[in-house]
């Protein structure tokens, strides 16, 4: 412990592995408490450092986590980017440094503007209100790397209950004030008042999270749908591969013909790997075998449109056929994957910066949800589903939430299985059913528990049946979003700023 407390490389050593616990707290491994202890660790490390000091220690603590819980960044790199190890390697090394840097930015501001050593209470509520800050503004700077938040942890865990009271951003609060409540509890001994207020807002999220559990804030809307989900585990290096086009059309044909009856039937991502008005034919036949089984069928596919000023752009797109309507222009690009930053700079240095379909346009922000049976389902491809507030707002407008993906890019890395996770944790917000398509896994059915209810195997070939319900109503997050806490996190970190500049100043420039 002193370490940690300490400037240096053995303190920031240790921050590196405390951040590296989060992963452990997540999916695949789902060992939620390591969580509390990752969050106290970097609490704890940042009390008694200069705010240079801080700094660093900031970073290796995000170093540690990024480090640990995107490794999967160098699968997509090197087995499909084409990179030599040593490129691959230092190009992951690079994004999680940079991602790192979040966390310095955290720890200066805290050191130099916001700690209070002498009131452990109040120290306890900014710190709280400084990780959501951190989670929030890392889902939207540079258009957001919204990826490994403490509260995913929670997914089955004794505060999931409060998810679809407050979001991910409640469950994650409520653990930053845990953890520093819990390394606060013995300083404030001196004061009952202090200690029993520290225990009251202690021992409230878990409890309320516990008695909220399982408690459904939406109802059922008509009668349940049977689907079919299909997963057809085209590998990667086949996708865009001009020659595989029709074996892959075919595919997905055969897999729809020979499927049981079903009221939706559902493709991941880019299951027409082919622009949409040259598939036109075969979307119209797909669609007469849809009509025909009184079946709406859903598909991903690139499409090619006009923007406003008549300029030509590609789009990653969903299309409807059967019996429903409505095309969806992806609005969340990947950077690299689908567009790539800089890229007069970039393009043509390495095949990675050259990746199929890799120069998207973002889909414009007032589209219509799909329809499909008469039911308003809000759509997601891929990566949009892990933003939180974006999810929540088409969530809010519909019956049932639908996600299509293709992670094979991340092989076989614990990528795929973190995002299946934070898929669970939009329909436990919206408490709505989630139908979660992918090329080679994992194609799920999730309830409005969150829960999975159903699941094809990654890697494999096969038809997903089963039932989801439409539902109706909105939980308390869905109607308030993430607005009452962002105005609470903002009246503790002003307080917290102003309660600093009163104290004394040789006080203050001592930590300078």
């Amino acid at each position: 412990m002193r370490w940690i407390t300490q400037p240096g490389w053995p303190g920031n050593l240790l921050a590196i592995a405390a951040g590296a616990l989060t992963t452990l707290a997540l999916a695949p491994f789902d060992i939620w408490p390591l969580a509390v202890v990752s969050i106290a660790l970097f609490y704890v490390g940042l009390r008694d450092l200069k705010p240079r000091q801080a700094l660093l220690r900031g970073w290796s603590y995000g170093f540690g986590l990024f480090l640990s819980g995107t490794s999967w960044v160098y699968v997509s790199i090197h087995d499909y980017g084409a990179a030599s190890p040593p490129l691959a390697a230092a190009l992951t090394l690079g994004f999680v440094g940079g991602l790192g840097l979040l966390f310095a930015l955290s720890g200066w501001l805290w050191a130099r503007w916001l700690r209070r050593n002498d009131a452990p209470l109040a120290d306890a509520l900014a710190f709280a209100a400084l990780w959501l800050a951190q989670e929030a503004f890392r889902s939207w700077f540079l258009t957001g790397f919204p990826w490994l938040y403490a509260g995913y942890s929670q997914l089955h865990g004794p505060l999931a209950g409060l998810a679809p009271v407050g979001g991910l951003w409640l469950l994650s609060l409520s653990l930053a004030l845990s953890a520093a409540l819990l390394v606060n509890l013995s300083r404030l001994r001196g004061s009952k008042v202090h200690l029993a207020t520290a225990l009251a807002l202690l021992l409230a999220p878990w409890v309320t999270g516990l008695a909220l559990q399982g408690h459904n804030w939406t109802q059922p809307k008509g009668a349940p749908l049977k689907v079919a989900v299909m997963q057809g585990n085209v590998e990667q290096n086949l996708k865009w591969d001009p020659a595989q086009l029709r074996v892959q059309l075919e595919l997905y044909r055969d897999l729809t013909l020979g499927s049981q009856p079903a009221d939706l039937i559902v493709w991941p991502e880019t299951a027409v790997p082919v622009l949409k008005e040259f598939a036109e034919g075969y979307l119209q036949f797909i669609g007469r075998v849809a009509q025909e089984r009184q079946a709406a069928l859903i598909t991903g596919v690139p499409i090619r449109q006009a923007n406003e000023l008549g300029e030509k752009r590609y789009y990653n797109g969903i299309t409807v056929v059967g019996e429903g309507e409505g095309t969806y222009l992806k609005q969340k690009l990947v950077p690299f994957g689908e567009y790539v930053p800089l890229q007069e700079v970039l393009r043509g240095l390495i095949a990675f910066f050259d990746l199929p379909m890799s120069d998207f346009a973002r889909g414009p922000a007032d589209q219509q949800l799909l329809q499909a049976q008469g039911l308003q389902i809000a759509p997601f491809i891929c990566y949009e589903v892990v933003y939180p507030e974006f999810a929540a707002g088409l969530a809010a407008r519909s019956d049932l939430l639908l996600t299509i993906s293709n992670d094979t890019w991340f092989g076989t890395s614990i990528g795929p299985l973190q995002h299946l996770q934070m898929a669970q944790m939009r329909a436990l917000e919206a408490g709505r059913w989630m139908i979660r398509a992918t090329n080679n896994g994992v194609t799920a059915l999730i309830d409005p528990q969150g829960r999975i209810t159903t699941q094809i195997p990654q890697f494999q070939k096969a038809v997903l049946y089963g039932e989801v319900q439409a539902m109706q109503g909105l939980t308390p997050y869905l109607v308030w979003r993430a607005w009452p806490l962002a105005a609470l996190c903002a009246l503790l970190l002003g307080w917290a700023i102003w309660a600093r500049r009163r104290e004394p100043n040789d006080q203050v420039m001592s930590l300078a």
